[in-house]
């Protein structure tokens, strides 16, 4: 069509001349022949690089990412169409092999992790699962995959609160597991994934772990208080059946029941303490005022002056006696820990608190001697203490666990002492800031 302006111009001066008509038809045969290679050539060099494009886009689509346009370059349209397209290629088969790699290498941890991980969509039907699952299910992937979660008695696992811990009946597994879910998108379609990890093997040697440590404390207190008694006892057995009796002897004996008796009243103690410790009441939650109650427990001390810095104006919900009783436990370690190191500068034990999101933290510092690494102070009944129980550290993290919080021992890194952390949730509604 942009040549037929100029060729029918041509003709028409031709066909005005006065040539013979052979001449005519020769010359406008060749003018028409020109004129029509020359469009095929012309079309031919437009449309090569634009099927060219369609094929390569045509394999990227089937994931063939080895096609290139030869005559790359930034001299003319169809140069530079070549060369971007040439980049893309390019960056698609960077972004083709990434995402290759990291695939096999997420399938590569989901098979060696041992957790079992299910994939369901939103009607519980199974889209995917992981060798663990596969094990736990004792079932083929191509048996599974497609059928609904009541089918394996996973379908209480897709509801209720998470994190928790359930008892389940499998076929590759009867024990206790703790159950995590999170949602994920795949094709614009919500799914759910559920973590099963099985708690039954470090339930048992934790509780393994608990008992063996229990038996050597017990064996120990056990044998602190037995052994004094039956050495009394031999010894009153031995002087009660001489016959003939050293003088004073009487007070002997006297002496001799009274060290039995005392001891006897020690291990009980103990024992009482190990009851105390078992059977913890269930918090009962009532509004405190933060600062009331820490200035309560403070002033409960005497042997040493405790420093208050005060926090926020916090109210939360607790129960008071048990709550009084934990920061009773750590106040009165701070001031043991500070008097043992008998610093004569600064100040021994400082308390305050702030609140950290929907926390409450409270701080006791002290400058004591520090924390022996090699210890462990909330194992009940473990003690530096001539006098003491072991009991109060171990008391007072169940109590803050009891009230969804925990309680941390941290030794100071730039000064002697440590830090007790107590950590307490905040309700919704119950705490502001001032």
């Amino acid at each position: 069509m942009s040549g037929s302006a100029g060729i029918l111009t041509a003709l028409i001066f031709l066909w005005t001349y006065s040539f013979q008509l052979s001449t005519k038809l020769i010359l406008t045969f060749l003018v028409l022949l020109c004129w029509i290679g020359f469009a095929f050539s012309v079309r031919n060099k437009v449309a090569f690089p634009l099927r060219t494009v369609l094929n390569i886009l045509g394999a990227l689509r089937e994931g063939d990412y080895s096609m290139r346009l030869r005559g790359a370059s930034r001299d003319d349209a169809m140069g530079e169409l070549a060369w971007e397209v040439n980049r893309l290629v390019r960056f698609l088969q960077g972004q083709r092999f990434d995402v290759v790699e990291s695939t096999a290498l997420l399938r590569k941890i989901l098979a060696e992790i041992d957790v079992a991980l299910f994939g369901f969509d939103a009607s519980g039907v199974l889209q995917w699962v992981n060798d663990s699952g596969r094990q736990l299910l004792k079932l083929h992937e191509q048996k599974i995959i497609g059928s609904h979660a009541q089918e394996f008695g996973l379908d209480l696992c897709l509801k209720g609160p998470t994190p928790r811990i359930v008892d389940l009946s499998l076929p590759g597994g009867v024990g206790r597991w703790e159950l995590r879910r999170a949602a994920y998108r795949e094709k614009g379609v919500s799914h759910q994934m559920v973590f099963l990890s099985d708690m039954t093997r470090t339930l048992h040697e934790e509780e393994r772990q608990a008992w063996r440590r229990l038996i050597q404390i017990l064996r120990h207190e056990i044998n602190n208080s037995l052994t004094p008694i039956q050495s009394v006892a031999q010894s009153l057995q031995t002087c009660l059946k001489q016959k003939s009796r050293a003088k004073g002897w009487e007070e002997d004996v006297r002496e001799g029941l009274e060290i039995i008796a005392e001891r006897s009243e020690v291990l009980g103690g103990f024992i009482a303490s190990y009851s105390r410790l078992t059977r913890l009441p269930e918090p009962t939650f009532n509004e405190m005022k933060v600062e009331t109650w820490v200035r309560h427990v403070v002033g409960l001390e005497t042997r040493l002056s405790v420093a208050i810095v005060p926090g926020p104006d916090l109210t939360i919900r607790a129960d008071r006696s048990q709550i009084d009783q934990l920061l009773i436990n750590i106040v009165s370690n701070a001031v043991e820990a500070s008097l043992e190191a008998d610093r004569k500068e600064g100040e021994h034990v400082v308390i305050t608190w702030k609140m950290s999101g929907p926390f409450l933290e409270v701080w006791v510092d002290d400058d004591g001697p520090g924390l022996e690494t090699s210890t462990d102070p909330f194992v009940p009944f473990f003690t530096t203490k001539p006098q003491g129980s072991g009991i109060g550290l171990a008391l007072s993290r169940q109590i803050a666990e009891a009230h969804g919080g925990y309680l941390a021992l941290i030794g100071h890194s730039d000064r002697p002492g440590c830090r007790a952390l107590l950590r307490l949730p905040i309700e919704h509604g119950s705490g502001h800031s001032s």
